[in-house]
C-alpha cells in the first residue's frame, strides 16, 4: 500500500489529482452499474485513492500558503487575504502562522524540508500582525 508520503514524492498536484479523478470515475461508473456488486476498484486502489486525497490536500495547502506569502509581499492586507480565502483576517493570519510553525517543525525533524530558522523568521516578518 502506498502512503501519502510516498505518493507525495511521486506526484505533482496535477498528476495526483488526475490519478485520483481516474480512480474516482471508475468507482462512480461501477456504482452506476447495478449488475456489479463491487466498487470496480481493488482494495489497494481504494487505499491509493484515499492516500491520493491526502496528497492533493497537502499540495493544495502548500500552494495556498505560497500565494498568501506572495500576497503579503505584494502589499496586500490580512483583511484582503481573508476575503480572498472566504475567512476573516484573523483566521487567515492564524492559519498562516500555524503553517509557518509546521514548516519549522518539519525542518527540525527532517533537516532539509520545511523552513529553516532564517526562512521561518523571514516568513514571520513578512506575515506581520493582522491589520
Amino acid at each position: 500500500m502506498a502512503t501519502p508520503d510516498e505518493l507525495e514524492r511521486q506526484h505533482t498536484l496535477i498528476t495526483a489529482t488526475r490519478r485520483y479523478d481516474d480512480l474516482r470515475m471508475r468507482d462512480a461508473l461501477a456504482a452506476m452499474n447495478p449488475d456489479h456488486d463491487t466498487s470496480g476498484l481493488s482494495p489497494t486502489e481504494i487505499l491509493e485513492m484515499l492516500a491520493l486525497s491526502e496528497v492533493v490536500i497537502r499540495k493544495a495547502g502548500y500552494g495556498r500558503q505560497a500565494m498568501v506569502r506572495s500576497a503579503r509581499a505584494a502589499g496586500t492586507s490580512w483583511t484582503q487575504i481573508g476575503a480572498a480565502l472566504g475567512s476573516s483576517k484573523q483566521a487567515a493570519w492564524e492559519a498562516h502562522q500555524r503553517w509557518i510553525e509546521e514548516q519549522t517543525r518539519l525542518h527540525e525533524q527532517a533537516g532539509y524540508q520545511g523552513l529553516d530558522p532564517d526562512a521561518a523568521d523571514a516568513a514571520r516578518g513578512l506575515a506581520g500582525r493582522p491589520d
